[in-house]
């Protein structure tokens, strides 16, 4: 299937409607099941449960997912490369290895407040995959080479997981007490980490949108953009920038979530042709509607227990992806 340009807003439109069925779908999938959702105008703690735990939950997964769709479109933008992910810069590594040094430090603290271990976990995080994007930039001495900068972070990322295997080897009660951050998972999501994703995905959608244009140009070669008077550093430069802020923002709230950001611009330009404006919306719509579905079978499949989310998304991701291979492979790879 693939619509004509012009009904791409069409196709904005049916994902936003999918959007909003998601979320009444993970309002009323739980523990507890349909009962909150019925008791919940007249009776409190059916209300709590309604409006503290699975509403932010279901709205904080459909902002993880479109900051991680958002992150993956514009990395594979950048690099011009239909594998980038938005871990292509190390910042999941450097995520890991904050959460293992705060854990390793104070996560076995039996006088810290658990409210003060899941804050700092979660600024540990978002700080480790900003410190990783900020190495992978000095590595590669800036943005003027996309191939330096691509190594750059493969390097970076693979010494920052091998540091955190170190210290998980050296603590062992630290890598039990990370799996939920690397499985992914959505559980902790309360409208304090719902706010700050929202705070972040804005401006970086407004910014992505800007730079859509420049984005096209450097599509169509480094030479082309640069006659078309496109500045190609200070364009790589913000881009970065919001690579490595979406993708922080996303993964210090949910942890680990494979292939959302890499499949989400693949489906949506297996189904729509757009420019890169308008993909970056469109794969952060998509994004966020693969990260809701997902929380919704995790939630689901063996309730009441709960599956890893990033454990599914890695199964369907994967999937999908293989599915994409061999359907193209005598297409000139991957679309």
């Amino acid at each position: 299937m693939n619509l004509n340009k012009s009904n791409h807003w069409l196709f904005a439109l049916m994902m936003l409607l999918l959007v909003a069925i998601g979320i009444g779908i993970g309002v009323s999938v739980g523990s507890s099941g349909l009962e909150s959702l019925q008791n919940a105008w007249h009776d409190d703690v059916a209300w709590q449960i309604i409006w503290q735990i699975r509403l932010p939950r279901t709205l904080g997964a459909f902002a993880a997912g479109a900051l991680l769709g958002l992150a993956g479109a514009l990395a594979q933008g950048l690099f011009r490369n239909p594998l980038a992910d938005p871990y292509l810069l190390g910042s999941a590594s450097g995520a890991t290895l904050g959460v293992a040094l705060a854990l390793a430090f104070y996560g076995g603290n039996q006088f810290a407040p658990d409210a003060f271990v899941r804050v700092g976990l979660t600024g540990a995080a978002f700080a480790g995959a900003l410190l990783a994007v900020v190495l992978t930039l000095l590595l590669a001495k800036g943005v003027q080479h996309t191939m330096r900068l691509l190594l750059a972070g493969v390097i970076v990322g693979v010494v920052m997981g091998a540091m955190a295997s170190l210290i998980a080897l050296m603590r062992p009660d630290v890598l039990q007490n990370m799996q939920g951050f690397l499985l992914g998972s959505t559980a902790f999501i309360g409208w304090s980490a719902c706010l700050v994703m929202v705070y972040v995905l804005l401006p970086c959608l407004c910014l992505a949108w800007f730079f859509g244009f420049a984005m096209d140009a450097l599509s169509l070669g480094e030479s082309t953009a640069l006659s078309l008077g496109v500045p190609l550093r200070a364009m790589r430069i913000v881009v970065v920038l919001l690579v490595a802020l979406a993708t922080g923002a996303a993964v210090a709230q949910t942890g680990l979530i494979a292939f959302v950001g890499l499949a989400a611009p693949h489906l949506v330009r297996s189904i729509v042709s757009v420019k890169n404006r308008s993909l970056v919306l469109l794969s952060a719509l998509m994004g966020g509607l693969l990260l809701l579905v997902a929380d919704i079978l995790a939630r689901s499949v063996i309730a009441p227990q709960e599956l890893p989310v990033g454990v599914l998304t890695a199964v369907l991701g994967g999937g999908y992806l293989l599915w994409l291979m061999y359907r193209n492979q005598n297409q000139g790879g991957l679309r």
